[in-house]
């Protein structure tokens, strides 16, 4: 299996996305996360539309973000993608904003894996937990 490594998803900061103070508003920080996590999965060979399929979904149950910057229209971003920690049913995945070499927020989301069909909380499907396994932390 290859080492894993972070994943790094570009984003175009759109003008809507901008508030009154020329910056992202911060709601949209958790949709670039959502984006960049969907393309992670996607990246490591398991499209979000399989995992549908296969009758499992994931639920955002908790998140902290930290800002260290603003990022405004028109800057070039990307978010960066590393996993903290997997457990049976549960994984923490950390996200990184920067827009060239600054960072501009971080985050730690922990979301619970669930069936499709209403159930409740499963444990990790393989598919999930191997491309999950492809992830590097970003910080110690």
């Amino acid at each position: 299996m290859p080492r894993p490594v972070p994943f790094a998803f570009p984003v175009a900061v759109r003008y809507l996305e901008v508030d009154q103070q020329g910056v992202v508003f911060n709601m949209w920080y958790l949709a670039y996360f959502d984006d960049a996590f969907t393309a992670f999965l996607e990246a490591g060979g398991l499209p979000y539309a399989q995992m549908l399929a296969e009758g499992h979904d994931v639920q955002l149950v908790h998140t902290e973000l930290d800002w260290h910057g603003p990022l405004g229209f028109g800057e070039p971003a990307e978010i960066r993608v590393g996993l903290a920690r997997v457990g049976s049913s549960s994984f923490e995945v950390q996200f990184e904003a920067h827009s060239e070499a600054r960072l501009v927020c971080h985050a730690a989301t922990v979301y619970v894996v669930v069936r499709t069909d209403g159930s409740g909380p499963t444990p990790i499907p393989e598919p999930l937990r191997t491309a999950l396994g492809r992830l590097s932390p970003l910080r110690g």
